[in-house]
């Protein structure tokens, strides 16, 4: 019989001084996305979910009302845990909590909201930080911590299936949750990212803003067989990056969301303490690997709780040679001319 959540995080949930408040989190994180599953299944009684709001959050995304529903479904989650601080892409600065309290938690209460509308899967990333003694003094110092301090990362998927990907340091796991259970069950004990790539995921709309160096890397993937992949590959987009980092922990593949020459985006749009951070500990804890382009992310230093970053995961050997075409723009001279001059789009 799988094993639960429960029984998993008694006996799996690390080796550190605060494994219990550690597991009594996830825990509590987990009742909250059954919450907020059960809102979304509801349509929020009537509500338009998808509907925007006047607001804005503290990136400057146009706020949904979902998203303003799932910051307050984990803000209640923490305050029943041993969180000192909270950290959320919804509130412009950390929230503190329980000021004396062990963990921090960073997230991103509702990823892929622009699909809420269009029935596609949407998610909940979150990354469980340890607190010093110096960060209770300027909360915001708890989140400027590098991501390979990350004590627990996961995600949640609102699709099909209700699932929890969670890594605490010995793996990445998947559980499921089932209703006539009442709680979470392991459905795959332990993920392995496939090594070689078949697939990637980028949105190549953007394709007239890249710097060369990803135009060239997506043009010899898309000249397949007859270019210097000698192989095909297939492309795939959700735009729920939940759902693009499931696939990928499933089947391989790589994921680029790369900076690029428009308005703000230079440092890309993702943000590195509550969306790459833990979708790279999940990653890399099954085997693959996560850069900004060139730099492990785990090793990256945020300038802060809504910093940005490039991001490239999934599959070890190609995130490696999507960091070569990066760092080495000689590099790209050595490619047969016969490909230096396809486009992504070509006849």
């Amino acid at each position: 019989m799988p094993s639960s959540l429960d029984a998993y995080l008694g006996s799996q949930s690390g080796s550190g001084p605060h494994r219990q408040e550690l597991a009594d989190l996830i825990r509590h994180l987990s009742a909250a996305a059954v919450k907020l599953r059960n809102t979304i299944i509801a349509g929020g009684g009537g509500d338009n979910l998808g509907a925007s709001r006047e607001a804005t959050n503290a990136g400057g995304d146009v706020q949904k009302e979902l998203d303003v529903v799932a910051d307050r479904v984990f803000m209640e989650a923490a305050k029943a845990s041993r969180v000192a601080f909270f950290g959320s892409e919804e509130q412009d600065e950390p929230v503190t909590l329980k000021k004396d309290a062990p963990l921090a938690i960073a997230i991103d209460p509702l990823d892929g909201s622009s699909n809420i509308d269009t029935n596609v899967s949407v998610g909940t990333i979150f990354s469980i930080l340890p607190v010093a003694d110096e960060h209770r003094a300027d909360p915001k110092t708890v989140f400027m911590q590098p991501g390979s301090r990350q004590l627990a990362a996961g995600f949640f998927i609102y699709g099909p299936q209700l699932l929890l990907v969670l890594s605490v340091g010995n793996g990445t796991h998947v559980f499921i949750f089932q209703p006539g259970f009442g709680g979470f069950v392991e459905l795959r004990p332990s993920m392995a990212v496939e090594e070689r790539a078949k697939e990637f995921a980028i949105n190549a709309s953007n394709y007239r803003h890249w710097e060369p160096q990803v135009r060239a890397y997506i043009d010899d993937l898309l000249a397949g067989s007859e270019g210097p992949r000698e192989r095909d590959f297939n492309m795939r987009w959700v735009g729920s990056m939940v759902a693009d980092c499931y696939r990928i922990l499933l089947r391989g593949g790589v994921f680029l969301y790369p900076g690029d020459g428009r308005k703000g985006y230079a440092r890309g749009r993702l943000r590195l303490v509550y969306e790459a951070n833990p979708v790279a500990f999940c990653v890399e804890q099954a085997g693959g690997a996560a850069t900004d382009g060139v730099n492990r992310i785990l090793d990256v230093e945020p300038e802060g709780l809504h910093a940005r970053t490039p991001l490239v995961f999934g599959s070890k050997r190609e995130v490696e040679r999507v960091a070569r075409y990066m760092a080495d723009p000689s590099a790209l001279s050595e490619r047969s001319p016969l490909f230096g001059k396809r486009s992504l789009f070509r006849s």
